[in-house]
């Protein structure tokens, strides 16, 4: 009796992969309520972070604001330009290694809990579960004739995933055009073609990703799913099925048998449709849900949680565990992690506001005066990156040769570029034919920068 009973759970379950798009049981439990946590934090910070102003120099202005028209990338009071691209990479490069190390200690964290594929999944199938109710009704639904209530409901569903779709748009492109100058213009479609395009494909993309293809990411488009495996080792935690002490399965009155009553709650509830029992697949994405689940069930029956739990491989093996500092894999990682890191912070702390670019008159390598001096003619492009104007005062390293001809004071505004006409001079027989250093010294109170160029002398 208890084989024709696992038989016709096998067969339910197996329907219940295979038809299409999965509803999943809805499931509370510790690993969910973190999972909303995460879901209100990473959409707080994404849909509030553009509205927050930011104050310099008694001027408001967006907190975040990604100027590409002036090159220009404000956070809070830092502003970034092209030429601090090295920054950008270490920071790309600091989220790649903490994603690789979270990856090699704990599994597929990002993507159960961070991941905006999953955030925004879980908004949308929270929302389809308030209009269309739990997920029999939700199947039931799907697989019925088309009525006036599939009509109503299904239309009300995908009126709000766009409503949600369009306001993501909108936030994601008022990261770049200020938000508070992007709303007006949107009723009358006053935008720029670049911001026209950005609308409408973010939020077909949220649309399409969270709303219709939802698991199919996880288990056919997701690059990272592929190759997370080389990230782990014997001693990486997951979520896992302990299947000495489940196996054989049961039903719930036989004694004899492992704890797993087959009851299949585990598959109902996870958003990818595996069976987390048939072992560790690259559709998991660590969400735990079937973590809550079971020890749901095994609460009911009097058994100990912990049935599938987050648990390293070696666990079921017996194996001894090493600690996370003897696994070379995690030691390079945090290494490397701590190597960018501090990389980034000097970086920051050496990052200059004022630059200055030495170009020399291509057209007129040196030319002589009336009196008999020799001339050379430079371009100083002068870039301020303060948010202050400044006025730079530009002068020779001592005991230098040349002198400056003309005016060598520059008035520059707030995050302005702005070139100053220079012309060096010297006597025609101070210095021998060839090529001779020269360095200029470019102030403004406590900032300077010293830059080298050469003075041709024919």
């Amino acid at each position: 009796m208890s084989q024709v009973v696992s038989k016709v759970r096998a067969a339910k379950l197996e329907l219940y992969r295979k038809q299409g798009k999965i509803h999943a049981k809805a499931v509370d439990g510790r690993f969910n309520r973190l999972r909303w946590l995460m879901v209100w934090l990473t959409q707080g910070i994404f849909y509030g972070l553009c509205w927050l102003p930011w104050e310099v120099s008694g001027q408001l202005r967006q907190a975040v604001l990604f100027d590409i028209a002036h090159e220009k990338l404000y956070l809070f009071g830092l502003v970034l330009w092209p030429q601090d691209a090295l920054l950008l990479a270490l920071v790309l490069l600091i989220a790649a290694t903490g994603l690789f190390l979270v990856t090699a200690l704990a599994g597929r964290l990002f993507c159960g809990f961070a991941c905006p594929q999953t955030v925004y999944t879980s908004i949308f199938v929270w929302i389809e579960g308030k209009i269309e109710g739990d997920h029999l009704a939700r199947l039931q639904l799907d697989q019925g004739p088309l009525t006036v209530k599939k009509v109503v409901l299904k239309g009300s569903k995908h009126l709000i995933w766009l409503l949600i779709a369009g306001w993501t748009a909108i936030t994601f492109v008022g990261y770049f055009t200020p938000i508070r100058e992007l709303l007006p213009s949107l009723p009358g479609w006053n935008v720029g073609p670049w911001e026209g395009f950005w609308l409408i494909f973010y939020a077909a993309f949220t649309y399409v990703q969270a709303g219709l293809a939802r698991e199919a990411v996880c288990q056919h488009m997701c690059p990272y799913s592929r190759f997370q495996g080389v990230m782990f080792d014997p001693a990486t935690r997951s979520v896992s099925y302990d299947q000495p002490r489940g196996e054989p399965r049961r039903a719930a009155s036989d004694a004899k048998a492992g704890d797993c009553i087959d009851c299949g709650i585990c598959v109902q509830v996870c958003p990818t449709g595996i069976d987390i029992r048939d072992g560790l697949q690259y559709e998991c994405i660590n969400c735990g849900l079937c973590i809550d689940a079971c020890d749901q069930v095994m609460t009911r029956i009097g058994s100990p949680t912990g049935l599938i739990r987050f648990a390293p491989e070696t666990s079921s093996a017996g194996a001894r565990q090493g600690r996370w500092y003897q696994r070379p894999r995690v030691a390079l990682y945090a290494l490397l992690l701590l190597v960018f890191c501090a990389l980034g912070l000097w970086t920051l702390s050496q990052r200059s506001l004022l630059r200055v670019d030495i170009l020399r008159d291509r057209n007129v390598l040196s030319r002589e005066t009336a009196d008999g001096r020799i001339e050379n003619a430079y371009q100083l492009q002068i870039m301020n990156l303060t948010e202050m104007p400044q006025q730079y005062q530009v002068s020779l390293d001592a005991g230098s040769q040349f002198n400056i001809v003309g005016e060598r004071t520059i008035q520059v505004g707030a995050g302005s570029i702005v070139p100053l006409q220079l012309t060096l001079a010297a006597g025609a027989e101070a210095l021998p034919a060839g090529t001779h250093s020269v360095v200029f010294l470019i102030a403004s109170g406590e900032m300077h920068t010293r830059e080298s160029s050469t003075f041709r002398m024919p």
